[in-house]
């Protein structure tokens, strides 16, 4: 059976503290499912999506990290692949809106430069419990440099608006700029003027979901 076609591949990162819920905007996104168990992830996991954008096919490798300290050595080598990357915390947790700085530190010593970052403040629907407010998370990330949204899993509030989002943020800076190179430098292209990004020979698909 041949690979599924697609135009580009996008590989994005989720970090954040453990237990912000960055599994479960994995799991709706690429799921459209839901879970109230709390499963810690080990290391590291991923899933696969393709999404329809600007009249593109878009494979989204997503890369979903441990929160926590004894995985950061490990995860810390996934930054550099990275061309976006979803930092989380949760709305109800004011330590995990705390970590946000040092998650974005991260950031800054191990990712490539100018890697694009939206902020995402999780649990939105539990509004009894809600530790961090709106505007706090909007104005972290205007001292970050970088968007921002609330996110519900459970209630798939916001999920597919921020990843689409940041996919085509990085659209824009590793596809539409490289094709604006090629044209001026004149360099070759696809039949269609499209420029493959980090796209592979063959497709190998470990994730559950396409």
């Amino acid at each position: 059976m041949p690979p599924p076609h697609y135009d580009f591949l996008i590989k994005l990162l989720l970090i954040g503290d453990s237990g912000v819920g960055k599994s479960c905007l994995l799991l709706r996104f690429c799921d459209d499912a839901w879970t109230p168990s709390f499963i810690t992830t080990i290391g590291i996991d991923f899933k696969i999506r393709t999404i329809e954008l600007d009249g593109k096919r878009i494979k989204l490798q997503i890369w979903d990290t441990a929160g926590q300290e004894r995985f950061r050595t490990i995860t810390t080598a996934y930054y550099r692949g990275a061309m976006g990357i979803l930092l989380v915390y949760d709305v109800t947790d004011e330590r995990s809106y705390n970590s946000i700085r040092t998650w974005h530190a991260n950031i800054e010593q191990h990712a490539s430069e100018g890697v694009n970052k939206i902020l995402i403040g999780n649990k939105s629907d539990w509004t009894d419990k809600r530790a961090v407010t709106e505007t706090q998370g909007r104005e972290l990330a205007d001292e970050l440099g970088m968007k921002f949204m609330e996110t519900s899993a459970k209630a798939n509030d916001g999920v597919e608006e921020a990843f689409f989002t940041l996919a085509r943020d990085c659209k824009t800076r590793l596809i539409d700029s490289q094709a604006d190179s090629a044209v001026s430098v004149g360099g070759a292209s696809n039949a269609d003027g499209s420029v493959k990004v980090n796209q592979p020979a063959t497709s190998t698909s470990m994730g559950c979901c396409s």
